[in-house]
């Protein structure tokens, strides 16, 4: 085997740029005295009964507006999936304080517009200062409709909360950060990545604190809903795998694994480390893999403690959905390749001779 040359780089720094004086927390600032008075509505995503990791996430970072917050969740669904899943938000989180439940078969499907118009009804009602959804599929198909009915501005993609309404989001495909402060009218509607609102570990205590459960009375919510989508299908691949958004190892195959079979070797050595099969845009677009194994800006945010990244050359927008890994490991034949540029570690090597050599030295999983 010809000899390999190993490659260590510090991660780059990015630039942090701030769109507003500097936040204040003095006592005559009139963000301080607004702080007293939150109350946030997180919209939950469901699914078999679970409340789903990143929605869970927006409830941490629902905590970082304000000590007093005030927060409430709303789910929407029908039949028994929906009472189980409001069942496990009641629980999930010690700080939920009510959890919100609309029961109709306008929502038996996640579609944008009945959602939206929910969001509004339950706003006018609740009158919440925030509203908070994860940045995924879910998140970025409501939010902006519902910020449009409501005539705010949502900001999107928050992966730090300075206070109630200063926040930290990437710009420029995360080669820089900015600081933005919100001073529109209520509610402030924000996506923000699950990835930098992390879930501690619950004490086996907070289980006892469960949040009252409330139905949202849709008797207003009428039939006039004009929806420009439609439900058509759900797929899903059985995979005992764990899930890419959440995985604590990513494995991800790029171009340079040429065709769809020679991707089979990711999925080998993602069994055994236990880990989750990650793709690029160029895999995908290339037919290797299907979409939801995207990793990217136009993908899915990942931050696992460790990723792999095999015949990735590093387009600054996959960049975007993993530079907040823990530790980054990179394989590519191309010296120069970008990848190498945020990798903690990385081998300048054909990865059809590095991925067998790698199968063939690891134990199998247990």
């Amino acid at each position: 085997m010809a000899t390999r040359t190993m490659m260590l780089r510090a991660l780059t720094k990015r630039r942090r740029f701030t769109t507003l004086p500097p936040f204040s927390q003095s006592s005559s600032s009139p963000l301080t005295s607004v702080s007293r008075f939150v109350s946030t509505l997180v919209l939950a995503e469901h699914e078999g009964g679970s409340i789903k990791a990143p929605s869970v996430s927006a409830v941490v970072a629902a905590k970082s507006l304000s000590e007093d917050n005030s927060i409430s969740v709303l789910l929407a669904g029908s039949g028994s999936s929906l009472q189980e899943a409001a069942t496990h938000a009641a629980s999930c989180h010690p700080s939920i304080s009510q959890v919100l439940v609309a029961d109709s078969d306008r929502f038996s499907y996640p579609l944008a517009e009945p959602w939206a118009k929910l969001v509004h009804l339950v706003q006018q009602k609740g009158g919440f200062s925030h509203i908070i959804a994860a940045s995924g599929s879910f998140g970025k198909n409501i939010l902006p409709r519902a910020a449009a009915l409501l005539d705010v501005s949502p900001i999107t993609d928050v992966t730090e909360i300075s206070g109630s309404h200063q926040f930290v989001r990437p710009i420029y495909a995360g080669n820089a950060l900015c600081s933005v402060r919100y001073t529109g009218a209520n509610p402030c509607l924000l996506t923000i990545r699950s990835t930098s609102f992390p879930v501690p570990s619950m004490p086996a205590d907070s289980k006892s604190n469960v949040a009252p459960i409330s139905q949202v009375d849709l008797s207003a919510f009428g039939e006039d809903t004009i929806c420009k989508s439609r439900y058509l299908k759900h797929t899903s691949q059985d995979s005992e795998r764990p899930d890419l958004g959440n995985a604590r190892v990513v494995v991800t195959g790029g171009r340079g694994l040429k065709n769809a079979e020679n991707f089979k070797m990711m999925e080998k050595l993602a069994e055994k480390l236990g880990a989750a099969v990650g793709a690029t845009r160029a895999a995908v677009d290339a037919g290797f893999v299907p979409n939801d194994l995207q990793v990217g800006q136009t993908g899915k945010i990942v931050a696992p403690e460790l990723y792999m990244a095999f015949g990735v050359s590093g387009a600054i927008q996959h960049l975007a959905g993993m530079r907040d890994s823990k530790v980054i490991v990179a394989v590519n034949k191309d010296a120069d390749a970008p990848i190498f540029q945020v990798a903690d570690y990385g081998l300048v090597g054909d990865l059809f001779e590095v991925v067998p050599e790698l199968l063939e030295k690891l134990p199998e999983k247990k």
